[in-house]
């Protein structure tokens, strides 16, 4: 069992960090390191089509993936 969810836990590591290499960049220009992002901070827009699905994929993977590295801490403290 402890094996198998090793297994998993490694393969979805390697398909999260896909996901977040797929998601599109929010930088526009160069421009945005001298302001420090404050236009984004206020104009934020709710995210919409491909990158809310790449975003709700990667946070879906992060919470399945941080509950099987729980389980496989505690089958290996037994």
């Amino acid at each position: 069992m402890y094996n198998f969810l090793l297994g998993v836990v490694i393969v979805l590591s390697i398909i999260i960090i896909i996901a977040i290499m797929m998601q599109p960049s929010k930088q526009n220009s160069a421009a945005s390191a001298f302001t420090g992002g404050a236009d984004q901070l206020f104009g934020k827009q709710k995210a919409r089509g491909f990158e809310a699905v790449m975003q709700r994929t990667t946070a879906v993977l992060g919470a399945i993936w941080l509950i099987l590295l729980f389980v496989l801490a505690f089958l290996s403290s037994k």
